[in-house]
């Protein structure tokens, strides 16, 4: 099969990493891809936001699925430009997209579909946040409307604080205002071709930037899979995810359906346990980053049947789809003064030994060659991602690769699944 892989970051170096572990043997091309992918695929440097410019390539080279990673451009309609070309593509359209693109939307689809969530106004102005602000009170959430690359969020107990980030986000568009919910984070991805669905396994992130929880808001540093804590609250991993599918997931994409806005394409479900039971915090419409680096190592059945029956619509005819016992743990490697205005352009060394740990390797998120070394380009750089039948040992493995790496200023997280750990 030729499948064509959208995105640059370790999301999508994670995809392509599951797919060349298949036994058959795929064509696969990245477009633009970054220095690690470039290792193990062609690369191709035409904008994967530019709808006209993939059909082309698409057509072109008779590529049999395009696999969109990140969010722009589906938001940019090119999920919609390839399926009018015939094109099999696993990605929503444009107005699907709007379940991430748009927090409005997804509440409204939510409300429709009865699907639990927390209370949540817009504001528009400073005025109407400071309202909203005082009547939900403390711990403040305060989201961007639409995308705003892992930025957007903001979780406080601070009023003052929550008011300067709905300002800010105010001169980009409204804001949604959220009541806080308590309790553990889930994330859970279920593949759609638009009728049906089916669920991956379980993942948890870390949003925060240093241990404890502490620090501000970013896209994620590090994550790992399986929680065996489900078990104890809801019997088994299969439990918790049957209420997810019948409760919230089923009754998401009947309602994007009904409203003619079929959802064909990966539905990241970002759930938390309440003690009033599961929650909806968000909807993405893509593979989240870093959970996918920890979901598909664990991945038996071949992504690209998967991938595949989603795009064409035969999703019914693939049963649920089967995971190893192992366990994985990625810890994410990010630049200094990440998440602000990063430091890029620094060497970075040891990728070869720490990729020569057992049960190891490295997924690359913001890389290129210059001079014959590898540099970093942006601001979360590798996710360093480990594998073993428990958690003690995936961590020992994943921290041992991540002490192997230099990179000057580096910062990552030294706690990840240490909740988890038995040792």
């Amino acid at each position: 099969m030729k499948i064509l892989v959208l995105g640059s970051g370790a999301r999508e170096h994670a995809i392509i990493t599951a797919l060349l572990s298949e036994p058959g043997q795929h064509d696969i091309v990245a477009a633009p891809g970054n220095a690690g992918i470039a290792l193990v695929v062609p690369v191709v440097g035409i904008d994967a936001e530019d709808p006209d410019a993939v059909v082309e390539f698409a057509q072109d080279g008779d590529i049999d699925l395009v696999v969109v990673g990140p969010e722009a451009p589906l938001v940019a309609g090119v999920a919609d430009a390839l399926r009018s070309r015939g094109i099999p593509v696993f990605g929503p359209s444009r107005e699907a997209a709007a379940l991430e693109g748009s927090k409005t939307f997804a509440k409204h689809i939510m409300a429709e579909a009865g699907v639990p969530t927390g209370r949540a106004e817009l504001a528009g102005t400073v005025a109407a946040a400071e309202r909203i602000l005082d009547e939900f009170g403390a711990p403040y959430v305060v989201k961007a409307d639409g995308l705003a690359a892992g930025k957007g969020v903001l979780v406080t107990e601070s009023r003052d604080a929550a008011l300067e980030h709905a300002r800010h986000w105010l001169g980009h568009g409204e804001v949604l205002i959220e009541e806080f919910l308590d309790g553990e984070e889930v994330s859970l991805f279920l593949l759609s071709d638009g009728h049906t669905v089916r669920p991956l396994s379980p993942a948890q992130d870390y949003k925060r930037l240093a241990d404890g929880d502490a620090g501000p808001n970013t896209g994620g540093m590090g994550a790992y899979s399986p929680l065996p804590w489900l078990d104890e609250r809801f019997g088994s991993e299969d439990a918790f995810v049957d209420e997810v599918i019948d409760t919230i997931a089923l009754p998401t994409i009947r309602q994007l359906a009904a409203e003619e806005k079929p959802f064909i394409g990966l539905l990241y479900c970002g759930l938390i346990l309440t003690r009033d039971g599961i929650r909806v915090i968000e909807f993405n419409a893509r593979f989240g980053d870093p959970e996918t680096q920890v979901v598909l190592p664990r991945l038996e059945t071949p992504l690209s049947d998967l991938l595949f029956a989603a795009a064409s619509g035969t999703l019914v005819d693939q049963p649920r789809p089967s995971f190893s016992s192992d366990v994985a743990v990625t810890v994410v490697v990010a630049s200094e003064n990440y998440p602000g205005t990063p430091v890029t352009g620094r060497v970075l060394t040891g990728l070869s030994e720490a990729e020569s740990l057992a049960g190891t390797h490295i997924a690359h998120a913001a890389t290129a060659v210059k001079g014959g070394d590898f540099v970093a380009t942006g601001g979360r750089v590798l996710s360093v991602v480990s594998t073993a039948s428990d958690f003690a040992e995936a961590r020992r493995r994943v921290y041992e690769a991540v002490d192997l790496i230099g990179l000057e200023g580096s910062q990552h997280r030294t706690d990840i699944a240490a909740k988890v750990t038995t040792a």
